[in-house]
């Protein structure tokens, strides 16, 4: 029987691409996407809640610890971005492969900061900006945020 995936939920579509042989859960959720932007039903950097989200991320040299007080460093003091004040106090956590730091917005966007070991001497900083309202935000954000990580972190 064949489906009418346009009439499906993203979670429907999910489901029935995960039923697909050699199809991982990363790809199958990736597709899902994909396909809802062809639609029209999703833009670029949209989640399945309408609100947008952005990603920029940085190999720099160290462990995750170094790397998380290399962040730590960079952010010290820093009582808002791009004239948005944090609005609460960061949280950090880890687990034995990540280390996170994160942080809610003024205008009720959130900051999180994944770090994972990519090589025994380098990791991954990856910088997400979640719970933005409109693509306008998303771009503003995502040019902000391309600019301005290399400078926090010494880069540029």
């Amino acid at each position: 029987m064949a489906q009418q995936a346009d009439t499906l939920t993203h979670q429907q579509i999910f489901e029935l691409l995960k039923t697909q042989p050699g199809l991982s859960d990363w790809w199958a959720q990736s597709l899902a996407v994909k396909f809802e932007q062809q639609i029209g039903r999703r833009q670029p950097g949209q989640d399945c809640t309408g609100l947008f989200k952005l990603s920029v991320n940085k190999t720099l040299p160290g462990q995750l610890d170094d790397v998380l007080a290399l962040w730590l460093s960079a952010v010290a003091g820093v009582t808002g971005f791009s004239t948005v004040p944090v609005q609460n106090e960061p949280r950090i956590s880890q687990s034995e492969k990540w280390r996170y730091w994160r942080c809610e917005l003024a205008d009720g966007s959130r900051l999180v900061v994944n770090i994972q070991q990519k090589t025994a001497d380098t990791s991954v900083l990856s910088l997400q900006h979640e719970q933005l309202n409109t693509e306008a935000e998303l771009k503003r954000w995502r040019s902000f945020w391309q600019a301005e990580l290399p400078k926090l972190l010494q880069l540029s």
